[in-house]
């Protein structure tokens, strides 16, 4: 049916829905005939029964297949894919649409594009592979059980170990009070799906977090946007809002946020808190980006000790993202909610993943390793800065430390059209309109600095800002 290579880079997978998607397109494969079966396409193509299961997966999530039980996988009919506008027929997009649900599934499907300054996540060379590597032998030595689950709250060691490290930091926790989730995506989700109902009013940085905004839309609250600026927040802003809603629940990152990489200063969080206190909402703190902080600061936990504040963290961005392993801190009322509904969703969190976890953080070079990925990510911020300063791009903030710059280029107004521009030459960007509360045409940009060292991003760059002036002038 078709020619695969394992002579090139794409992958397989990629290779078969490209392949497939492009019979169906065609008409070489018609509307509702049956396709080969899992197990048959493997053997003829000589690829594993996993790979077709994972290509066939993402033609029935793309619209070209329907799966039936019992029968097969087929081609989806004409009538299967009329629109709701008088019958039109609406084939599966061939251009990637930029929205939050696109970046909730295509982010990671592209992880495999060449270069990925729009990612979020490190290379895998500035990560603490070592660590890990040497955790996961101890693991195998000790014999880790394999049969059962963990504890509700996760695994005891790993979460005395956090609240010792967050004392430093002064947020005063026992054991008791924190909570393991599968990353911090799940503490967040955990939190929204507790704490709101549809209909709530919530505010959320703007610029901010796609996933988090998507998952609260889903959930059917209304977001509204608390402007960040270099600095922070825009308090006049968020204090006009507050006079006229009465929102739940404020989720925010006070540091190195995403993707603007700003920090609120200590005045700003007193602030913030004496607000919520008036106005009685709850503050969510997500504090992923801690551990890539060089300076100490205080936090909203810190100076709330957990009465008003709910503290997110996760071990994801410096350790491994495929770990998933985050926590949750809350007082003791809020946090039986929390891992009781944990525990109806999704069971457990994984105790190997955390076990591993706390190998890596009580490793002898955990504490280098953090020194040196910090170093190494305020030398990338200056290089990265100048790069863009040099092409003409303004930057929202010049930070110390963290992974990421906000920028755009007076010629470039529409990072969407740019970021599909780059899709194409094999460039994964993140276009400013996914990080927007009310998406919108703009040529803001979010950068990973650990991934812009390729020349490659620089010449599409210079070549889009140069086509983009040449038409200006005629």
């Amino acid at each position: 049916m078709l020619t695969l290579s394992t002579e090139i880079s794409t992958p397989l997978v990629s290779q078969i829905v490209d392949g497939l998607r492009g019979l169906i397109a065609g008409q070489v494969l018609k509307p509702g005939s049956k396709l080969p079966s899992i197990r048959a396409f493997a053997a003829s193509h000589n690829v594993s029964v996993f790979t077709v299961v994972e290509a066939y997966d993402r033609l029935v999530a793309q619209g070209w297949l329907v799966s039936r039980a019992h029968a097969g996988f087929f081609v989806k009919r004409r009538d299967d894919l009329a629109g709701m506008a008088g019958g039109a027929i609406l084939l599966p997009p061939e251009t990637p649409r930029f929205d939050a649900r696109w970046y909730l599934k295509q982010i990671f499907e592209n992880r495999n594009l060449p270069l990925k300054p729009g990612c979020g996540w490190l290379p895998h060379d500035w990560l603490f592979g070592d660590a890990v590597r040497r955790s996961m032998r101890q693991l195998s030595t000790d014999g880790p059980e394999l049969d059962g689950y963990g504890l509700p709250y996760g695994h005891m060691a790993l979460r005395m170990i956090i609240a010792e490290s967050l004392g430093e930091q002064h947020i005063s926790v026992e054991a008791s009070q924190v909570l393991m989730t599968h990353g911090s995506s799940q503490a967040l989700d955990l939190v929204a799906r507790c704490l709101l109902k549809p209909g709530d009013t919530v505010l959320v940085d703007d610029p901010g977090y796609p996933n988090l905004m998507y998952m609260l839309r889903f959930l059917g609250v209304q977001l509204l946007g608390v402007p960040r600026t270099p600095t922070g927040y825009d308090l006049p802003a968020l204090e006009a809002l507050l006079q006229t809603h009465q929102p739940k629940a404020f989720f925010t990152q006070p540091r190195l946020q995403s993707p603007s990489c700003s920090v609120a200063s200590t005045a700003q969080l007193h602030r913030l808190l004496q607000l919520a206190d008036q106005h009685d909402f709850v503050l969510v703190e997500n504090d992923i980006y801690a551990d890539m902080d060089v300076s100490v600061r205080a936090t909203l936990a810190s100076l709330d000790q957990l009465r008003r504040v709910i503290y997110v963290g996760s071990y994801s961005k410096t350790i491994s993202p495929n770990l998933r392993v985050g926590y949750l801190l809350a007082r003791a009322d809020l946090l039986a909610n929390f891992v009781q509904l944990k525990m109806i969703a999704g069971l457990t969190s994984s105790e190997i993943a955390e076990r591993v976890t706390f190998g890596v953080i009580t490793d002898g070079r955990w504490r280098k390793h953090l020194k040196s990925l910090r170093d190494r990510l305020g030398d990338a911020q200056r290089k990265v800065g100048r790069r863009l300063d040099s092409l003409g791009f303004e930057l929202f903030h010049e930070p110390e430390a963290g992974m990421y710059l906000w920028a755009r280029h007076p010629d470039l107004p529409d990072s969407a059209e740019l970021s599909h521009a780059g899709t194409g030459e094999g460039i994964m960007l993140g276009p400013g309109q996914l990080f927007l509360v009310d998406p919108r045409t703009t040529g803001w940009l979010r950068f990973n600095v650990a991934f812009c060292e390729d020349e490659r991003l620089w010449r599409f760059l210079e070549q889009r800002i140069e086509m983009a002036q040449r038409v200006a002038q005629d």
